[in-house]
């Protein structure tokens, strides 16, 4: 304020002096440039009005001392110095509430901005710059997120499929057995041959028979070939018995075949899981039975027990 009152060159002085009390001053460092620009643009005053002192001609001598004004004695000469305390006292005041409102050290003493205050600021607009007061951003509270509970699948039990008895395409080609059949054709037992065991296999009824001589123990519904892949005719002789076999071929895997009694190369009297559509040919030539029927049988026959295949 006394910088804005003062000369020109006075008011550098008291900037200075507040340069030198907060070096770091904003404020004070552009009070600094407008008093340098006031003292550019000033119209020039005659040489009498200065404080540079009188016209001085050549022929003058030169002065014992300068007799250049010193403002702060300029202003001593006008002003009591308890109004200069009172001023400064003034500047800090209104300093502080100009920086950011009532300072921490100002508020334990009660003083607080008042309408005067901000009076003597905007008056000392014309050397400060525009100061915006920036509201301090309060963070709202963000609410909490409360996950939702999710929901816990639970596991539909699975169905444990029960085998269905699915007919199987089998290959166009037989897999061939471990062991050859033996090469003795085996005739059918005499009528008067009493307890000798045969097997009769009846192509055209879809039917085996289990016969002991010349009496009939026991029959059986069956599958055989189909016209594409037909039962091989003849008169042949078990040659290998297997509780289970895996049967193979292209296109098809069938593990643990129950009951399986190979006649002729790899076509077999044998129990059949796979379907039950015994009565009508579905194989690639074996003599597919139902489970039961195939372990009766199993049992019945034995390794060299006759085979007669017909239509």
């Amino acid at each position: 304020m006394l910088a804005a009152l003062a000369e020109p060159r006075a008011s550098v002085a008291y900037i200075e002096q507040a340069l030198k009390i907060k070096p770091q001053s904003e404020r004070a460092r552009q009070a600094m440039h407008w008093a340098a620009q006031r003292i550019r643009t000033r119209k020039p005053r005659p040489r009498t009005e200065q404080f540079a002192g009188p016209l001085v001609s050549p022929t003058t001598p030169a002065p014992r001392h300068d007799r250049r004004a010193d403002p702060a004695a300029v202003v001593s000469k006008r002003i009591p110095v308890s109004l200069i305390a009172l001023f400064i006292l003034c500047i800090l005041v209104a300093f502080f509430a100009w920086s950011g409102g009532v300072s921490p050290a100002l508020a334990s003493l009660g003083i607080a901005p008042t309408e005067a205050h901000l009076q003597i600021a905007g008056q000392a607009e014309i050397f400060k710059p525009t100061y915006t007061f920036t509201p301090t951003d309060t963070p709202t509270a963000t609410p909490t997120f409360t996950p939702s509970p999710t929901p816990t699948s639970t596991p539909t039990p699975t169905d444990t499929p029960t085998p269905t008895i699915t007919p199987i395409p089998l290959p166009t080609n037989t897999p061939e057995p471990l062991y050859l059949p033996t090469a003795v054709i085996y005739n059918p037992p005499n009528a008067g041959s009493a307890g000798e065991r045969w097997v009769d296999v009846d192509l055209t009824n879809q039917m085996v028979y289990a016969y002991e001589g010349n009496t009939m123990v026991n029959s059986f519904l069956v599958s055989t070939g189909t016209w594409q892949y037909p039962t091989v005719v003849g008169q042949y002789n078990i040659y290998i018995k297997l509780r289970y076999s895996d049967m193979a071929g292209p296109g098809y895997y069938l593990p643990n075949v129950p009951y399986t009694m190979y006649f002729y190369k790899g076509y077999a009297l044998h129990g059949t899981y796979w379907h039950s559509n015994f009565g009508t040919p579905m194989s690639h030539g074996c003599v597919n039975l139902s489970i039961p029927d195939s372990e009766w049988l199993f049992n019945f026959a034995s390794v060299g027990t006759l085979v007669n295949v017909h239509y």
